[in-house]
């Protein structure tokens, strides 16, 4: 399992898919939201937990459709299903490769950007957990979405209009939670909520993802 997350983590930055596209996206979505409703300070402070929550989850489906893209194409992934390690085990590595290489660098990446929306300062923490909590959600989301489109020619806005959906519940939680934390408000609910929906998708969606997979190679 170890060898499978270094291969992984390795065809990620050499693909040119990980951490810098995911960032540069991120950072440009955050420049360009003052330009569309202007530079009032009042007003970013206030959009500025939904803005970022926004960006990372967009940032994310970039490289979605390279989950599994790259080891269909050159035969690996029916080597893979043929391995010692049961399915759902590759199907967990593979989320946890993608959220290494794209999430872990949005959430550390989150605090410099939210100065440039005039974050508050009670919504710093308070944002890093969040994401931290949301982010895995939307990795082995994500990860499901690739499954069910692995092998398709022009896969990747399918897998879109797919994952979009299913990124909503995490989205309203994790936004709600900053903002609840900034206005003095007991932000519990959201948090267990997400944190929930964190637990769910973590504990049931590889196993879906794994069915997924064994059906497409057949």
């Amino acid at each position: 399992m170890i060898a499978l997350l270094t291969r992984d983590l390795r065809l990620a930055v050499r693909a040119g898919g990980g951490f810098g596209l995911g960032l540069a996206f991120f950072l440009i979505v955050v420049v360009l939201v003052p330009f569309g409703v202007g530079p009032e300070s009042g007003l970013l402070s206030k959009i500025a937990p939904g803005i970022l929550w926004l960006g990372a989850l967009l940032a994310c489906l970039l490289s979605l459709d390279r989950i599994f893209a790259l080891d269909w194409e050159d035969g690996s992934l029916d080597l893979l299903a043929t391995a010692p390690l049961p399915m759902e085990a590759i199907v967990s590595i593979k989320a946890l490769a993608h959220w290494i290489t794209t999430g872990l660098p949005l959430v550390l990446a989150a605090p410099v950007f939210g100065l440039l929306l005039n974050l508050p300062d009670a919504g710093y923490v308070p944002l890093v957990i969040s994401l931290l909590l949301g982010t895995p959600a939307l990795s082995v989301i994500g990860t499901f979405g690739a499954a069910l489109t692995v092998g398709l020619k022009r896969g990747g806005l399918l897998l879109s209009l797919l994952v979009l959906p299913l990124y909503v519940p995490t989205l309203i939680f994790g936004a709600e939670m900053a903002r609840r934390s900034i206005e003095g408000l007991d932000a519990t609910t959201p948090l267990l909520m997400l944190a929930g929906i964190t637990c769910g998708t973590i504990a049931l969606l590889p196993f879906a993802s794994a069915a997924v997979l064994r059906v497409n190679l057949r």
